[in-house]
């Protein structure tokens, strides 16, 4: 049973990009966890639902890590 949730909305001028990187990783299984990536016009939202606030942590640690990388990698190109 999913009982713990997060959402991370993150406003950015170009979404679509990060958007496109995560959605390999959203495709992968990340045990006990449910992720859901929405793409607006300005900004990304991730969902995660987590079985325990362990997995919910882990999901959140690695998204943030995902994003913080893809963001770096934009500033160098």
């Amino acid at each position: 049973m999913m009982n713990k949730m997060a959402e991370i909305r993150i406003d950015l001028e170009n979404p679509e990009i990060i958007y496109n990187a995560l959605r390999v990783e959203g495709e992968r299984n990340i045990p006990r966890t449910s992720i859901t990536l929405q793409l607006g016009e300005k900004n990304l939202k991730i969902l995660i639902n987590a079985s325990d606030v362990n997995a919910l942590r882990a999901a959140i640690n690695s998204y943030m890590r995902w994003i913080n990388l893809s963001m770096r990698i934009l500033e160098m190109v």
